[in-house]
């Protein structure tokens, strides 16, 4: 199919209505089949258990052109898993995990042209969703929802490469021991709206989240788990039952472990080693690895060696390798890669 006449490498990452997306409806107790549709309007009612009780949450994912001019998506059944274990937490009915890479699966080949060729460094993000749509006045689950998937064409997360970046240590805490942090839920990130504006105006990129508990351990950022290495190149997550399992980090440890031969480990990681730390980054779906230069930990600045003008080394062959699997330059692990026929 011939490509949507697009300027590619100067979109920006931002929301572009485009083609077509996935509805299915879910009422009586049961998910119907779906439907494709080109209507990008959603209509609910002012009562909907979505908009009194935040009963909402999503998954983010995308679609690339391969080098050898193939269409995929990365690893969709662990969106579907994580979007399972989020509706359980939220009460809501899970949409099958076999129906929801189908679904994707349909969305990415109906607007196959605006997938963007190989090389312009853009990609087709994939937002799957499902919220409360019956009303609700009482606090309680709804009883009606909708799953939709949307598909619109963003471009490189970095323009002009990669520059480390800042961040402060946060005085919010963004979940609380044994809350909703381990879950894409909507609900998280409308609570770290605050914390991140107050960032951007104080002039830092992001905010570094400490335990809400002891305030003691790093766990992530708003939207991005970390990656730390140390100086003698292992590599090291934390490890919280309030953080979000990213899928981006879960496979660039693997990456590390198995293609590059590096020592991983997901433990605590105590705020007080993290000066002793070669390396940091942010790991995520949007950008795969934002590097991290300095953290400002109230008017204290810590600086890694990797510098502020580039990724460190490590970070570097990560990254290479991870986009190298996912644009099809490097042979990937056995089931990461879904080809769109």
């Amino acid at each position: 199919m011939k490509k949507q006449n697009i300027d590619w490498s100067n979109i920006g990452f931002g929301y572009m209505p485009i083609g077509e997306r996935f509805v299915s409806y879910y009422k009586d107790g049961k998910w119907d089949n779906g439907i494709m549709t080109t209507d990008s309007t959603v209509t609910i009612s002012e009562c909907a258990g979505v908009l009194q009780y935040a009963q909402t949450c999503f998954e983010g994912m995308k679609a690339y052109t391969t080098c050898d001019n193939k269409i995929v998506v990365f690893r969709p059944e662990l969106n579907a898993q994580r979007m399972e274990d989020s509706c359980n937490r939220l009460e809501m009915p899970v949409f099958p995990k076999e129906k929801f890479v189908e679904a994707i699966c349909k969305v990415v080949k109906a607007n196959a042209d605006y997938v963007p060729p190989y090389g312009t460094g853009a990609t087709l993000y994939l937002r799957p969703y499902m919220y409360g749509s019956g009303p609700v006045i009482g606090v309680k689950p709804s009883s009606e929802y909708e799953f939709r998937i949307f598909a619109t064409p963003v471009g490189p997360y970095f323009k002009g490469g990669a520059k480390p970046i800042t961040i402060k240590v946060s005085d919010f805490d963004r979940a609380a021991p044994h809350g909703t942090g381990h879950i894409k839920a909507g609900l998280n990130y409308a609570m770290s709206l605050h914390a991140i504006v107050t960032a951007h105006n104080e002039g830092f990129d992001e905010n570094m989240y400490l335990d809400a508990a002891t305030r003691t351990n790093v766990e992530e950022t708003g939207g991005a788990n970390f990656l730390f290495i140390t100086k003698d190149n292992k590599v090291i997550t934390p490890k919280s039952n309030s953080i979000l399992p990213s899928i981006t980090r879960r496979s660039l440890m693997y990456v590390a472990e198995h293609y590059l031969g590096l020592e991983v480990e997901e433990r605590e990681v105590a705020f007080e080693e993290v000066k002793d730390f070669a390396e940091c980054g942010l790991c995520g779906t949007a950008a795969v690895i934002s590097p991290v230069g300095k953290i400002n930990d109230h008017g204290n600045e810590i600086y890694f060696p990797s510098g502020m003008d580039e990724m460190g080394p490590i970070t570097r062959k990560l990254y290479e390798t991870l986009t190298g699997i996912q644009m099809g330059k490097i042979e990937a692990p056995e089931g990461w890669i879904t080809e769109i026929e």
